[in-house]
């Protein structure tokens, strides 16, 4: 009962909400980079939204089943293939025993996420079955035997713009910089962005002499580097940091961050902090709007 690792893909592995409980160990949150990807693909499949899934990078794996799957392919617009028949981002489908599933790439945003009924399941570590690592060839993936009916989510597939917005907070060294260096300038993402974070080009920002002691960081932290380019740290970044803090990307956007691509465009955009709770919320209230209707559709398709 099992997905067999045909290939690889560039960076696929198994996420779920990682383990923010262990950041006072020096440990990264980790987990999906994209969250609302995840829950929305757990709910089609009937799954809890911190189900174990395998989060894909840019170009997606060859997989084989072992046993029947069902599953969902849900986030940036993958090309994907089950056998011969092209699968659609956002509609669950059943993988039978001996297919082959293939996802290619994208053209549009960065990452995917595979969910199974059941959830991939395996080892945890600190509370969490999100791996250390990519998948590699070869790799079992073991997951129980499912079948689902067709269903799909109208809300599910990634849309990227020319130039993305950005709503970011004041960072805790804001002061040292003036506003008009960071909003209203335009950054592009470069290829040296990962998981840990975001290394943007643009313009560079005067730097201050300053000098300060590394201090706890966060997902979504804009940090200024000494040549003036920022970075913004991501899921797997670290939870100590030495360089000042321009802006801090507030909370219902840190998922946007995990869908940009090397060569995206982006701005920051300054807002209040009442708004920043406004938008966390209506975000929160509508994914959990859209995950208690997937979950009900399922239901009363059984």
């Amino acid at each position: 009962m099992s997905l067999l690792v045909l290939e690889p893909g560039i960076e696929s592995r198994i996420v779920d909400l990682g383990r923010p409980r262990s950041r006072s160990l020096g440990v990264p949150i980790g987990g999906a980079a994209d969250r609302r990807s995840l829950a929305l693909g757990n709910a089609l499949v009937g799954n809890l939204p911190d189900a174990a899934a395998m989060e894909i990078a840019l170009k997606g794996p060859r997989l084989r089943a072992e046993t029947n799957v069902g599953a969902v392919l849900l986030g940036a617009p993958f090309e994907a293939w089950r056998g011969d028949s092209r699968i659609e981002i956002g509609h669950s489908f059943t993988l039978q025993r001996g297919q082959e599933l293939h996802i290619g790439g994208t053209n549009d945003g960065a990452r995917a996420y595979l969910c199974v009924r059941g959830g991939f399941e395996g080892s945890t570590i600190l509370a969490s079955r999100s791996s250390l690592g990519p998948i590699k060839a070869g790799d079992v993936l073991p997951c129980a035997a499912s079948v689902v009916g067709q269903r799909f989510c109208p809300e599910t597939q990634w849309r990227s713009k020319d130039v993305q917005m950005v709503a970011a907070l004041p960072g805790l060294q804001a002061d040292w910089f003036a506003d008009q260096d960071l909003y209203g300038h335009t950054f592009t993402v470069t290829p040296a962005s990962n998981r840990m974070g975001l290394r943007l080009t643009g313009k560079p920002l005067k730097v201050s002499d300053r000098e300060m002691v590394s201090e706890p960081v966060c997902p979504g932290a804009v940090q200024v580097t000494p040549d003036g380019q920022c970075i913004v740290l991501g899921v797997d970044g670290q939870t100590i940091g030495g360089y000042p803090k321009i802006a801090q990307v507030i909370q219902a956007d840190l998922d946007v961050l995990g869908q940009l691509r090397p060569g995206q465009r982006l701005q920051f955009c300054r807002i209040a902090m009442e708004d920043a709770i406004h938008r966390d919320r209506q975000s929160l209230a509508e994914l959990q709007e859209w995950t208690f209707r997937l979950r009900l559709s399922l239901d009363a398709f059984h």
